[in-house]
């Protein structure tokens, strides 16, 4: 059985006990204050960021690569709208232009992999640098002040329907189930899996492997852009120093959500639960009075325990 048709759904399940067991065990240990509808909308609303990310995420590393300019995509995402905005851009303009350019950074990374074959860690590794540079000097090294006009009620609870859980929630919800769809139930995603499971027989089946790197990249590149949106409607400035160390965690979730850093298998779905099982590890450090060092720590032990049970899972050659 290929690691495409293998049972996926068993991967994450693990997860997912865990982040319902730990629910319940935040909610008995802080009745008052986790298991309130206020703290678990802001909960989902931290977890959009990463969650749009991871969505991403899990197309690239399904596909056999890997992605290290996450959070430089996203602080320069967030720079492109402030600056936009600053320079009298309506809010679409300026939310297009910075999904726009994260796009292209997605694309160049494409590109670089499938043209020039160069190994994915290296030219991500490098653009992670480089797009951090570009937010910088665009910014002058500086946060970057702009009035949000309206982009900020994507985050922001407001009325009706969205009196708790904002708008952005539903966009990130609806962008996982199209991407679910796809990558699960249309021919290109099933390209993607078999790209990621072994190139050499994808070629072999006719795949045009070099065309599935890109877009799957350049797919990933504007994802990335609407989570800078979001982080943007969050923090309401461009800022360049802003999503650093955002790819460990992204990468976290997707592995502890089922996905093989070796390619051929995830889900999105994987990745939305682990997404938001690190974010409630976060919230319930905070919320049993940890300090900040603390839940670097934990998060910093999840990411090698989530490598080390992709390890543990894959199947030997």
């Amino acid at each position: 059985m290929s690691r495409a048709s293998a049972p996926w759904r068993a991967a994450w399940f693990a997860p997912l006990v865990a982040l319902v067991v730990l629910g319940v065990a935040l909610s008995l240990a802080r009745p008052d204050t986790f298991a309130s509808p206020q703290n678990l909308a802001t909960m989902a609303r931290q977890t959009v960021v990463v969650g749009i990310a991871a969505v991403g995420m899990t197309l690239v590393i399904v596909h056999g690569g890997i992605d290290l300019s996450v959070g430089s995509t996203v602080a320069l995402t967030t720079v492109v709208i402030a600056s936009a905005l600053r320079a009298g851009a309506g809010p679409f303009t300026a939310a297009l232009a910075g999904i726009a350019t994260a796009t292209t950074a997605g694309l160049a990374n494409g590109l670089m992999v499938a043209r020039l074959r160069l190994p994915p860690f290296i030219v991500t590794l490098g653009t992670m640098s480089v797009l951090r540079g570009l937010a910088k000097g665009l910014a002058h090294e500086q946060k970057i002040d702009a009035d949000p006009r309206g982009l900020d009620a994507l985050l922001t609870p407001g009325s009706g329907v969205f009196a708790i859980v904002p708008a952005g929630v539903f966009v990130a919800l609806l962008v996982a189930a199209l991407a679910g769809i796809a990558l699960g139930y249309t021919r290109g995603g099933r390209h993607v899996y078999a790209v990621g499971s072994s190139e050499a027989t994808a070629r072999l089946a006719g795949i045009e492997v070099e065309r599935v790197r890109v877009l799957v990249y350049m797919l990933a590149g504007a994802l990335l852009g609407l989570a800078g949106l979001m982080e943007f409607s969050t923090l309401t400035v461009g800022d360049p120093t802003d999503s650093v160390g955002l790819e460990l965690e992204v990468i976290a979730a997707v592995v502890i959500g089922g996905a093989s850093l070796s390619g051929g298998q995830g889900s999105i779905s994987g990745s939305l639960v682990g997404a938001f099982l690190m974010t409630t590890i976060k919230t319930g450090c905070t919320h049993l009075g940890l300090s900040n060092w603390v839940q670097e720590i934990v998060t910093g032990v999840i990411i090698v325990v989530a490598v080390a049970t992709d390890r543990v899972r894959r199947p030997r050659s």
